[in-house]
């Protein structure tokens, strides 16, 4: 005998089946139904089916017009549908531009978006040579601290930034970290400026990054290119000429996208 928790994990479970099936009913059928209709394809009780549908109309994920009463799908659900097909196709996208600047530079290049004010790795290809950077797909880091984290912050608002440093409070790896808002903002003002990010050990010791923002047609920034390396591999010399590099892969991203690069 099922206990009274075990009905309703059930009773919700197939909740959301029916929220879901009357969705995927509503995307094949772009004139629109009616609750009769609906309730009727899906196989569901008119008042299940009444609920349901109020409850989706109220969150956006299905429309109802007020004066046919035909339900269609929501523009909340394109947008998800919209935001998915863009991280898809920014990895797609980003990956031959990742592999030149492998070849380029002979450093690991990666990808990396912005999620919930973390700094999250979707993408990267590790250096041809013998040093790896300590760096893999789904890792997140306080994008104060990093390169990728600073090129995907560089537009947003000072309120924005001081949001995300409060919520994500970091340990110094060296005296180079930035642990203050004022010289965060500086950094992200001089990140505008040249058009790509540096960090100069101030997450690791001995490392130094160089990321680049990636925009979407809308001009918000969507994502940022970066590339990692010792001290020894990227001189103060060398770091000019490199972060022109992944800048470079950032625009060509950002132009498939139909955005533009800052600056």
């Amino acid at each position: 005998m099922q206990s009274k928790s075990d009905r309703k994990r059930r009773e919700q479970v197939t909740s959301v089946e029916r929220a879901l099936s009357i969705l995927e009913l509503l995307a094949n059928k772009h004139s629109g139904l009616s609750t009769s209709e609906i309730s009727r394809h899906s196989r569901l009780p008119k008042s299940s089916t009444s609920y349901l549908l109020r409850t989706l109309v109220s969150r956006g994920y299905v429309r109802r017009d007020e004066e046919t009463g035909q339900h269609t799908l929501g523009i909340r659900v394109l947008s998800l549908g919209g935001q998915a097909m863009q991280g898809l196709a920014l990895r797609e996208l980003a990956m031959p531009h990742l592999r030149h600047l492998v070849e380029q530079t002979r450093l690991g290049a990666h990808l990396a978006v912005l999620d919930h004010g973390d700094a999250v790795y979707v993408e990267r290809i590790e250096s041809p040579g013998f040093i790896k950077m300590d760096i893999w797909n789904g890792q997140r880091v306080a994008p104060q601290a990093t390169a990728i984290g600073k090129a995907l912050i560089c537009n947003l608002e000072k309120l924005e930034v001081q949001e995300i440093v409060a919520r994500h409070p970091i340990t110094p790896a060296s005296s180079k970290t930035l642990m203050t808002l004022p010289r965060l903002l500086n950094e992200l003002a001089e990140t505008r400026q040249r058009g790509y990010a540096i960090d100069d050990e101030e997450h690791a010791v001995g490392v130094r990054c160089v990321a680049a923002p990636v925009t979407a047609a809308s001009g918000e920034i969507v994502a940022a290119i970066g590339t990692s390396g010792t001290l020894s591999q990227i001189s103060d010399n060398y770091l000019s000429s490199l972060g022109n590099m992944v800048r470079a892969a950032a625009l060509k991203v950002s132009a498939q996208l139909g955005g533009r690069h800052n600056r």
